[in-house]
């Protein structure tokens, strides 16, 4: 049983969950998906780490009172090589960890930098993963204990984009260097939106809000490839 935890902090947190039980059901892994609201959520039976999108200093401010953004970094220090996918604003949290942490991303990022809300947009993207031959269906999941289930979403902006990947930019930051040791992942024409550092994968676009999901895909995939002192 893969256990992959999902920060709930802000963003779309349930499109997440669907996004990673669909592809789950595709890859044929046993997946149970954590959804972490305290530190003492997190601990060492999470295999793998979703940061979703959202404000990351909001995110931050809502961390705070619960501890989970320290267990976070505290997880991520203790298990270097188990994945963590961080997008949009979780990808900030990557690159530019608070409390004195080292970043876990080496590349430098700025916050909104693509303007404000009116300025997000959908395009296509270059990304370095083969397109997943997958259902695209989407998991009938009864609402959690709080009302909310996910969006239905589908290939956004593009109904035949072969190897493209639909990208979803919403206030959206950007990285400003290609980074020191980092891989290119993802591309927008010239420009760097997706890149992978180890086992830390970091975008700055919304991947769950299309049901392309390659991206979670390379998590569970990632998850599988551990080795058991990982």
């Amino acid at each position: 049983m893969m256990r992959v935890g999902l920060a709930m902090l802000q963003g779309a947190r349930h499109e997440h969950e669907e996004a990673i039980l669909s592809i789950a059901k595709d890859l044929q892994h046993d997946v149970e998906v954590i959804q972490l609201r305290k530190g003492e959520d997190l601990d060492a039976s999470i295999h793998g780490l979703i940061l979703p999108g959202g404000e990351s200093t909001t995110m931050r401010i809502a961390a705070r009172s619960e501890g989970l953004l320290d267990a976070i970094y505290d997880w991520m220090n203790e298990h270097p090589n188990r994945p963590v996918l961080g997008t949009c604003a979780g990808a900030i949290l990557l690159a530019m960890p608070s409390n004195n942490q080292a970043p876990y991303i080496n590349v430098q990022i700025s916050r909104n930098a693509w303007g404000r809300q009116r300025q997000s947009f959908e395009a296509d993207i270059e990304v370095e993963m083969k397109r997943l031959e997958s259902s695209g269906l989407s998991v009938q999941r009864t609402p959690d204990v709080f009302g909310h289930t996910p969006l239905v979403v589908g290939n956004l902006g593009n109904p035949n984009p072969g190897d493209a990947f639909p990208g979803v930019f919403i206030r959206a930051p950007r990285f400003e260097t290609k980074g020191i040791g980092c891989e290119v992942i993802a591309r927008l024409g010239e420009e760097i939106v997706g890149v992978r550092d180890g086992s830390k994968c970091a975008v700055t676009f919304h991947p769950e809000l299309t049901n392309d999901r390659r991206f979670h895909a390379w998590l569970l995939n990632e998850i599988a490839a551990l080795s058991p002192t990982d």
